[in-house]
């Protein structure tokens, strides 16, 4: 048995006011091109189908077409909600697909039974049973109680995630004994695990309740298909604990690293290997830093390998002690005619901050409220052992309210 482990399409995403839609076509269509070539049975798809709770209508599209298309096949497709995706949405014609040899998985189900699937080869014949485990939101699976505080919160939420993947698990347990055959059970799972390495593109979705899930307290599945981290990467070392990173480069940091999906393959209801399966770049995109001059040069070099039909995106950090008021016009100027584009340009700006130096690239809106907090806080001076305390008091306090803040809304949604 073969399948393919996927995540994080956001289908639908706006990328500095460019429309991603070109790319996730070309990518959907290669998808199923791979499945058929690489005799794959079943496509798990890890969350955040979508890039928001609302899609424009053209994603819906997107992913209805990928369903039709994929059903002749024969090709499984397993779908489990994300934190990006909205459970009603996602929710909303999974009856209907079912018929389509499609399991949808929007959020955590009242009746977990249903988030157990087992799957059958051409020959009506049982042929791996797949825990579906989708993002978990705390008002799913936890209840908030007065007087709590934000680490106890914390502790809670990590708790109820251990437990609901237990639970599931035993469940796929029973169903294989009852089966009576060796097959292998496949987990999925939408969050951040400790050590994961995460990318600009990618903002913690536990803030102030749960930083990160210890794979310890994962079952032991035969395969775990995780989303959320858009670079492919395994779990502390392991081969069967898995992201495979998005299909598309959603951030200009993630440029550096191959887009993957991954092909797992089962012998006897074993994992017997695990491969990355190089994606297309269908849009080309480039980070460039230096000076002017280098800038230039670079430019000059990207050029030269594209054409007009499909302008090459650009991130340009310029280095410059100088102050450039006319920076951008000199940019534009460079770059016109050509078959470039520049998206992103910014100075690289060093801070000095008690002799330590920083590159600051940021804006506002791309940081969480955490990373804001961490950034005032490195402004003060807490070198004595009693602000070094009051630092402590600060953060435990800044933490609780966040967190409270996290649950309310989430109690309120």
């Amino acid at each position: 048995m073969k399948i393919i482990h996927t995540s994080d399409w956001h289908l639908g995403q706006y990328f500095m006011g460019k429309s991603r839609q070109p790319e996730h076509q070309k990518f959907l269509i290669w998808l199923i091109e791979t499945a058929i070539e690489q005799k794959i049975d079943a496509i798990i798809v890890s969350g955040d189908v979508f890039d928001t709770g609302s899609p424009p209508s053209y994603a819906r599209e997107l992913y209805n077409q990928f369903i039709v298309n994929l059903q002749p096949t024969g090709i499984h497709l397993i779908i489990v909600g994300g934190n990006h995706d909205s459970i009603a949405t996602l929710g909303e014609s999974k009856e209907l697909l079912a018929y389509l040899n499609t399991y949808v998985i929007p959020g955590a189900m009242a009746n977990i039974d249903d988030q157990v699937i087992t799957l059958k080869n051409c020959k009506k014949e049982p042929m791996a049973i797949i825990c579906a485990i989708p993002f978990l939101r705390p008002r799913d699976i936890v209840h908030s109680k007065a007087g709590e505080s934000g680490k106890e919160k914390q502790q809670n939420m990590q708790q109820a995630i251990s437990d609901h993947y237990q639970s599931v698990y035993e469940i796929a347990q029973d169903k294989r004994d009852k089966i009576d055959k060796k097959l292998p059970i496949i987990a999925t799972g939408h969050l951040t695990t400790v050590g994961a390495k995460t990318s600009e593109s990618v903002r913690e979705i536990y803030i102030g309740t749960l930083d990160a899930f210890p794979s310890s307290a994962f079952p032991l599945a035969d395969y775990i298909a995780l989303g959320h981290i858009h670079r492919a990467q395994k779990v502390g070392g392991s081969e069967y604990i898995r992201y495979c990173g998005s299909p598309i480069p959603l951030s200009f940091d993630e440029l550096k690293n191959d887009k993957t999906i991954l092909i797992a393959e089962f012998e006897n209801g074993d994992l017997t290997k695990v491969t990355p399966h190089v994606i297309p770049r269908f849009q080309p995109m480039h980070l460039i830093r230096g000076d002017l001059l280098e800038i230039e040069s670079e430019i000059e070099r990207l050029a030269s390998q594209y054409d007009m039909s499909l302008p090459a995106w650009l991130d340009i950090e310029v280095s410059t002690h100088d102050f450039l008021n006319d920076l951008q016009q000199r940019i534009q100027s460079i770059v016109e005619n050509l078959p470039l584009e520049v998206l992103l340009l910014r100075k690289r700006r060093k801070k000095h901050n008690k002799g330590i130096e920083r590159i600051s690239k940021e804006t506002l809106h791309e940081l969480t409220p955490k990373e804001v907090f961490e950034r005032c806080l490195a402004q003060e001076d807490w070198s004595s052992e009693e602000q070094q305390q009051k630092l402590i008091r600060v953060k435990e306090s800044f933490d609780e309210i966040l967190t409270d803040i996290i649950v309310n809304i989430c109690d309120v949604e």
